[in-house]
């Protein structure tokens, strides 16, 4: 069909018209195909998201079970069988206990090991648990506690030490056995003198849980309250021999018993922790980004 000049100056303004609605139709659906795309990316990251994260309950499960174990291993260790074998300024003594109880001085380690192990593991759980309150101070608390599980870690390689130094056909060859009764007891001394400088952060630690804590909208405030006063006595039984190198008297021992409260409220309440919209929320927005 031919088009005269004068008839295609009358058409083209149509023609323009009904192509930039064509244009703008395209443009529109590639938008709409866009934003379902970015949709259904979205709803398959809360999904995953949903199915990935671990829970406040089981959280609080998590480290209620790790504080259980360290509750019986580390008394095992600490009360039982150390105090047992070592006998304080009788080398020769103490020597004798550990070469005839080996096989208990090996599993007093294995104590202390798993003790230290869980720690970690409780240092993670516990950081998810108050993550809702205050992210950057929940990983601050929990990096306290990783710094004192590393020192005690270190110091336990004290005791691996006694270990190789008793070694039955060492120690057989040995010409003046005082010499290696005292290199033992350096290593248990060392021992307990990293440890407890280890237990200045974990103090620190225990100061900055309860202080999350009391701040927290779904753990009782007195738990926070009674984890600050253990987190203060070890700060104190810590500093004693610098500050107070007159005081004749353990803090932690009368004051720990809030890590023992919270142990139960996390073992018996904790799986019943119900997660406000504040949480829920917290936990969808760092999903998406």
């Amino acid at each position: 069909m031919i088009i005269d000049e004068k008839t295609r100056e009358v058409l083209l303004p149509f023609y323009n018209f009904f192509g930039a609605i064509n244009i703008s139709a395209i443009a529109l659906r590639r938008f709409v195909a866009k934003k379902r795309k970015h949709t259904a990316i979205l709803t398959s990251n809360k999904m995953t998201n949903s199915k990935n994260r671990v829970s406040l309950r089981r959280a609080a499960l998590i480290a209620g079970l790790g504080l259980l174990i360290m509750v019986i291993a580390a008394p095992y260790a600490e009360l039982f069988v150390y105090p047992k074998l070592v006998v304080p300024d009788k080398a020769d003594e103490t020597v004798k206990n550990i070469i005839a109880n080996k096989t208990i001085f090996i599993s007093a380690i294995f104590g202390y090991l798993v003790t230290f192990i869980c720690d970690v593991v409780v240092a993670w759980a516990l950081y998810v648990l108050l993550k809702p309150v205050d992210e950057n101070l929940s990983l601050l608390t929990a990096w306290f506690r990783l710094v004192y599980t590393v020192i005690a870690l270190v110091a336990l390689l004290n005791l691996v030490n006694v270990l190789q130094l008793l070694n039955t056909a060492d120690y057989l060859k040995v010409p003046d056995p005082r010499q290696l009764h005292g290199q033992v007891m350096i290593s248990l001394h060392a021992f307990r003198h990293d440890w407890y400088f280890g237990l200045l952060f974990f103090g620190i630690h225990l100061g900055l849980l309860g202080y999350l804590v009391f701040r927290s909208e779904y753990i009782p405030k007195i738990l926070g309250v009674l984890l600050i006063i253990a987190g203060l006595g070890y700060l104190i039984t810590t500093l004693k021999p610098y500050l107070f190198p007159n005081l004749n008297l353990d803090f932690a021992r009368f004051t720990f018993y809030g890590e023992l409260i919270f142990m139960l409220w996390l073992l018996i309440k904790g799986s019943r922790i119900k997660e406000s919209d504040k949480e829920i929320i917290w936990f969808e927005s760092v999903s998406y980004e």
